[in-house]
């Protein structure tokens, strides 16, 4: 008859907590968090947007953007965003809903949806819903969009791609 030894019950403990630690530690460091004051900026970010661009403040606009910062595939730089947001139309108002805002490696990636209101008609009209989907950098002056695309949303369908860019 074999007798237990408590003391490989001990290191079979040990072992198996330095184990889960380590697996603790690896996710940890694969997966980045955001802290309370990112989302925080994220969000002032995104609740500026919309000010700058419908009051025609091309600089302002543009300084919401990183120097190479795009918006869709045809308006890349700071000049080209600045001449962006001053041909605007002025009849619109844009309206942001509430964004999802994931970590990544890079920053932050980003997703809302869009109102557009045409103000030009009483009452006003809501013309247009659209998603943009946005990756965010952290930079020495703040959080800035590096890009911004938009896109239909249909949020009539689960499935669409709303639902489908954030993963």
């Amino acid at each position: 008859m074999t007798t237990s030894n408590p003391f490989s019950y001990f290191l079979t403990f040990l072992f198996l907590i330095c184990f889960w630690v380590s697996i603790q530690i690896s996710y940890a460091q694969k997966t980045k968090k955001l802290k309370a004051d990112d989302y925080t900026e994220i969000l002032q970010l995104y609740f500026t947007y919309p000010i700058v661009l419908d009051s025609g403040d091309g600089e302002a606009f543009a300084d919401l953007f990183t120097e190479d910062g795009a918006f869709g595939d045809k308006v890349i730089g700071r000049q080209a965003l600045i001449e962006f947001a001053t041909r605007e139309p002025r009849n619109i108002r844009h309206a942001p809903l509430t964004p999802l805002i994931v970590p990544t490696e890079t920053g932050a990636k980003g997703i809302v949806v869009n109102l557009f209101v045409d103000v030009s008609e009483s009452p006003a009209q809501i013309t247009r819903i659209s998603q943009y989907t946005d990756t965010l950098v952290k930079t020495s002056k703040g959080w800035k969009f590096k890009s911004r695309v938009n896109g239909t949303a249909d949020l009539r369908d689960p499935k669409s791609t709303l639902y489908q860019e954030i993963n």
